[in-house]
């Protein structure tokens, strides 16, 4: 059932709204209220998915109801009604949250389409808040190693801010996942996180990979395209190993940064672009640039924060933990059996030299549960495990 709280001081328009509601669909259960601070105690003991609140009400008005919801974080959408309303009251209304404002006697179509979209509007933002906890529990950082909580405070400290970051680590690392929080403990965490992996591009497309281009700007390009700049804009940009980028999209980059603005290929016009930009690199960009292959007005422009994300084996307590982690992942997502390690078993991987990092940590587990004993033993991981 969909939950409707009705707040109305007026007996006969109670009467006809909750009529109207529960004919236009009977999932709708109206509960009414005669005046706001009975409305607000049902707020504070039941779950509403919808309330149409009066403005005008005795011993407490619907703005009050509205300010007090927002005070005790009570997250429900609010169709205002009113026979006194004014401009005043309906952009105060809004300024406090509220989905919509209707004068009385309410227009029924458009009542019950305010009704309707309110409630749409609420399961997308459910919608959206279940895949964003998704998305934060895959970007997870697992680890209580002195060196990865630095790296989480580094997060905490910065992701608030717009400031440009610059990873660094070696490969399987988890340069990407610092990236993620980055995003998701910014202000930015609504819009879009943006990433491109500049290794993985051709020279001669990154340019309009970054930026775009226009219909006939080269053989290819059959039509006009935006660029993951633009796909960015509002949100942040992730540029991974972007030593791998040619000096000619680089200068692009810098003026990007610079200026706030880009052009996409083929085209001189300006396009104004509001992006956080993130870089990552398993390089040493100090040599880079000494051997003419980087950039350095472009390095002191990216790194304005540095995170270094530790090796592997610079945080061996860790293992036991990522090991139990990548076990109950691998068993939800791929259906292995779940299965444990023995004690012999982590002093093994204890003594691995992980050159490939947690990447490659995880690499190790799902083959070991797939064809390790259950618990797996040391026998397993000198069977297995090896190279």
């Amino acid at each position: 059932m969909i939950q409707v709280l009705l707040i109305e001081d007026e007996e006969p328009i109670r009467r006809v709204l909750s009529r109207i509601l529960t004919e236009e669909n009977d999932a709708y259960q109206v509960i009414e209220a005669v005046d706001g601070k009975e409305g607000l105690a049902f707020l504070s003991k039941k779950q509403f998915d919808l309330v149409l609140c009066d403005i005008k009400m005795p011993k407490m008005d619907g703005i009050e109801v509205l300010q007090e919801t927002n005070k005790k974080n009570i997250n429900v959408p609010f169709i205002m009604l009113t026979g006194h309303g004014n401009v005043e009251t309906a952009v105060e209304a809004m300024k406090l949250g509220a989905y919509d404002f209707i004068s009385k006697p309410p227009d029924l179509n458009r009542l019950l389409t305010s009704v309707r979209h309110a409630l749409e509007n609420k399961s997308l933002r459910i919608e959206n808040t279940r895949l964003k906890s998704r998305v934060a529990q895959k970007y997870v950082i697992i680890g209580e190693s002195s060196q990865i909580q630095d790296v989480r405070g580094m997060i905490s400290k910065v992701a608030s801010t717009d400031a440009r970051v610059l990873i660094t680590g070696e490969n399987g690392t988890g340069k990407e996942l610092v990236a993620h929080q980055l995003h998701e403990q910014s202000d930015r965490s609504d819009k879009n996180f943006i990433e491109v992996n500049c290794a993985a591009i051709p020279s001669e497309l990154i340019e309009s990979e970054l930026f775009g281009h226009v219909k006939g700007a080269f053989t290819s390009a059959v039509k006009d395209r935006s660029g993951k700049f633009e796909a960015a804009h509002n949100g942040t940009l992730f540029l991974d190993e972007i030593a791998d980028m040619s000096l000619a999209a680089q200068a692009k980059v810098l003026r990007a940064l610079q200026e706030k603005k880009i052009q996409r290929v083929g085209n001189e016009k300006d396009i104004s672009v509001d992006v956080r930009v993130i870089a990552a690199t398993n390089k040493n960009l100090k040599l880079e640039i000494e051997e003419g292959r980087f950039r350095e007005d472009l390095y002191h422009r990216l790194a304005v924060i540095l995170i270094r994300v530790p090796a592997l084996k610079e945080r061996l307590t860790d293992i036991p933990l990522l090991t139990n982690h990548f076990t109950a992942v691998l068993t939800k997502e791929q259906g292995l059996e779940p299965k444990t390690f023995s004690s012999e078993a982590l002093e093994r991987l204890l003594d691995y030299p992980w050159t490939g990092n947690v990447r490659e940590l995880r690499n190790v587990v799902e083959r070991l549960m797939i064809l390790g004993d259950n618990p797996i033993s040391a026998d397993n991981i000198k069977q297995f495990a090896s190279k």
